[in-house]
């Protein structure tokens, strides 16, 4: 199914291509268009479940910019959080923050819980960034958050503890799986991350305290930069140790 318009079905050939600018410009001019014409949505939504192309997101992404988009177009959103270029992953992560908020859309909500568990190491990470956004305070966005520490991809429990940082509702249990990761975690990048999360969280376990304090004076330029981060901003919250986690 192809526009009558010319310069519109221009524009529909270029989301096949592979030049970045010149996809958003079309995506731009796609998305002014498919406002007023059902049309060219009709044909979009045809692009989108067409076999033989590309590109897809490029689709979803107009499509979802719409009133009322259709499943077909959040699921192409969800399947490019997977998308090579982090820039589109950011652009559609965005988008869907948007979408949700406006609509209150618990079920995009639940199904970015879903995709922080079974998506690829892309997918899960830009999933629990668009939760941390979507600013929830919820128990199974937490369950979700939480349970993405113990990912065996490294980056992903990055990401997962980065998210956790703005969660002011993490109990001692989940301190204590934080406080475990700081001190076993195999990955640098992970324990770093994890001490600026716990000192965010207020209330450090004792242990974690002395640990940072020990690691403050490391060899490890990074280790020592982020353990005296994490004290320093203990400093102001004026977090005093609660105790180390056997003792809580």
């Amino acid at each position: 199914m192809e526009s009558d318009d010319p310069q519109t079905a221009a524009l529909i050939a270029i989301l096949d291509q592979h030049d970045k600018q010149a996809i958003r410009a079309a995506v731009d001019g796609l998305i002014q268009r498919a406002a007023d014409s059902q049309q060219l949505r009709n044909t979009l939504n045809h692009r989108l479940t067409e076999a033989g192309h590309p590109n897809y997101w490029p689709v979803a992404y107009i499509l979802a910019n719409l009133p009322n988009p259709s499943s077909a177009a959040i699921t192409g959103l969800l399947e490019a959080l997977d998308h090579r270029d982090p820039d589109i992953r950011w652009a559609i992560a965005l988008l869907l923050v948007r979408i949700a908020k406006g609509k209150e859309d618990f079920a995009l909500v639940d199904s970015l819980i879903q995709l922080c568990a079974k998506g690829s190491s892309n997918q899960k990470r830009m999933a629990l960034y668009t939760l941390r956004d979507l600013a929830l305070s919820d128990a199974a966005s937490r369950t979700a958050l939480l349970a993405a520490l113990h990912d065996i991809e490294p980056t992903v429990r990055v990401a997962a503890a980065i998210c956790l940082k703005a969660r002011q509702d993490i109990d001692d249990a989940g301190k204590d799986l934080l406080l475990g990761l700081y001190l076993n975690d195999v990955e640098r990048k992970v324990r770093h991350a994890v001490a600026i999360t716990l000192a965010a969280l207020g209330e450090p376990p004792l242990d974690f305290v002395l640990a940072l304090k020990a690691n403050s004076t490391s060899e490890n330029e990074q280790t020592k930069k982020a353990a005296i981060a994490a004290l320093e901003l203990l400093g102001k919250r004026g977090s005093a140790p609660s105790g180390s986690a056997s003792n809580r």
